[in-house]
């Protein structure tokens, strides 16, 4: 792997979250790629320190160009720099930067906007069984803080949409958190951060949503929820999906594929 095109990759995913974001969440940010050894690219890590963004990953001997094209893991670790730091609250960092990844990727053209539903459909009925004997703040396991995460973020998006009538969605509030200089290198609460997109929305699903899930296991019906937005099958790497233009919520699904 060339130092041009392993830096080319790193732009593409700057300039995914950029997109994203409105902005690069971050003034400064120091992207280490550990070199070496067998596999592809896999252990990122992001960190913030003293006002700066840092961002450390590994691309292994096998990797290829064609590996770059598909990986994920960079951008992952890019939505980290776009939340702030939270002690005691790893399901929101993990379950956000699961859903959004996806979502920044798939608007940038570096996956089909398929790939969103079909990791959905895989992911979150796993989110909502790690969830059942906790609720959030309980959530410890992988599923729980991965997956548990993606759901609360899943849910506020739907729900911020139907209650806006499609003006507003995750996507506000996650850019107003980053335009209050919310971001990686500072420590903030999980109650300012919720309040501060639910502003971004105008209105209080994100804390609405915390309140009904961080003790509470999600009652969410989501075989039900994606027939009404219209995605039918399987998810996973394997899975095969059709999707309903004319289910009840499609432009819904729509609005979370394409951010318009």
């Amino acid at each position: 792997m060339s130092d041009e095109e392993l830096t080319a990759w790193i732009a593409s995913a700057a300039r995914a979250i950029a997109a994203y974001y409105g902005t690069f969440p971050v003034s400064r940010a120091i992207v280490t790629v550990h070199g070496g050894g067998g596999g592809g690219v896999s252990s990122g890590r992001t960190v913030g320190v003293r006002g700066t963004g840092r961002i450390a990953i590994a691309v292994g001997n096998a990797a290829t160009p064609a590996d770059l094209k598909t990986n994920w893991e960079l951008v992952h670790e890019m939505v980290h720099l776009a939340f702030p730091s939270m002690n005691d609250a790893p399901w929101i960092e993990e379950g956000l930067a699961t859903y959004v990844e996806p979502l920044v990727r798939a608007r940038a053209g570096l996956a089909p906007g398929a790939d969103i539903w079909r990791w959905l459909v895989w992911g979150l009925p796993r989110g909502q069984e790690a969830l059942a004997g906790s609720g959030l703040d309980g959530a410890r396991s992988w599923a729980a803080t991965y997956w548990g995460g993606a759901l609360f973020c899943f849910d506020a998006d739907v729900a911020i949409r139907e209650k806006t009538g499609g003006k507003k969605s995750l996507d506000d509030a996650l850019r107003a958190i980053v335009r209050e200089g919310g971001n990686v290198t500072v420590s903030w609460p999980l109650e300012r951060t919720l309040a501060v997109g639910d502003r971004g929305t105008g209105t209080t699903v994100l804390r609405d949503d915390y309140a009904g899930m961080r003790s509470r296991p999600p009652r969410d019906d989501l075989p039900g929820l994606f027939a009404k937005l219209g995605v039918k099958g399987e998810g996973g790497e394997n899975g095969s999906l059709t999707f309903d233009d004319g289910a009840p919520l499609a432009g819904i699904r729509k609005g979370i594929t394409t951010g318009k």
